[in-house]
């Protein structure tokens, strides 16, 4: 009896160390991504690939970027991943019009600075970290996501700031939920969309993009990552509209890609 209690036991305690070490993978695999996959080659004509040999692809001209990196030892919370930037920065060489909601330390701000046309304009709208007491949280919005805009909205100053592309850079210091949109509509060709990720938030800015977006213009979204907790509202809402809108989730990203054709 005792050696079956024994070996029960261990069987319980290694299922638990398993589940455990592998918590995000099974997380992932239980929560169904309602939004088809695609490489990034296949969504648009600047990531194309260009046939070097039988054997060998690489990148086009056109996807080739400026770019930076943060060191290990510099603590900057919500950035992208280097293959998102690189996406990001590729698409903003083709873009005069840019608008992104989610300033945060304004690394993606930079990089779309650093590769877009002289004459580019790019709005980036955050919230102005002395009236981040005034935030409230919705019925329907998650208490990780609502967190997170608190922690994420701490600067008044940007990686941008003091540099030659600067200029190109108009950030606005505002509530996206009270953001009058309306002089942007049909005039924005990129659009990023990575503010706050509570569920009102993301209706809030997804709906006013699509108003702003211009004919063949791109809306992208950051953190769609099914299973995890601060992404739970992003998920939610882009698997709702994705049965009306043509959305794909960018292969190995946390990007869903729409354009506006």
């Amino acid at each position: 009896m005792i050696i079956k209690i024994l070996v029960l036991s261990s069987i319980i305690l290694n299922l638990v160390l398993f589940f455990l070490l592998n918590k995000k993978k099974i997380k992932k695999y239980l929560h169904k991504n309602n939004i088809k996959e695609e490489d990034i080659t296949k969504l648009h004509q600047s990531f194309e690939l260009n046939e070097i040999s039988k054997n060998l692809k690489g990148p086009k001209k056109e996807a080739l970027i400026k770019s930076f990196s943060i060191s290990s030892d510099n603590t900057i919370v919500g950035m992208t991943s280097e293959y998102e930037a690189w996406i990001l920065s590729t698409l903003s060489k083709t873009s005069k019009n840019i608008f992104e909601f989610g300033t945060c330390s304004g690394k993606t701000t930079y990089l779309m600075a650093l590769n877009s046309s002289e004459d580019t304009k790019i709005t980036s709208l955050t919230l102005d970290p002395r009236n981040i007491n005034k935030l409230e949280r919705g019925n329907l919005d998650n208490k990780v996501s609502h967190r997170n805009i608190v922690n994420e909205s701490i600067y008044e100053k940007f990686l941008f700031s003091g540099t030659d592309v600067e200029k190109k850079i108009d950030v606005i210091f505002e509530n996206s939920l009270e953001f009058e949109h309306f002089a942007y509509k049909s005039k924005i060709d990129l659009i990023f969309i990575d503010g706050g990720h509570t569920y009102s938030v993301v209706k809030n800015d997804t709906e006013k993009s699509f108003e702003m977006i211009k004919p063949n213009g791109i809306i992208l979204w950051h953190d769609y990552v099914p299973g995890k907790k601060s992404s739970k509202d992003i998920v939610k809402y882009l698997n709702k509209i994705s049965k009306e809108r043509k959305i794909y989730h960018i292969k190995n990203t946390s990007m869903c890609f729409f354009q506006n054709i």
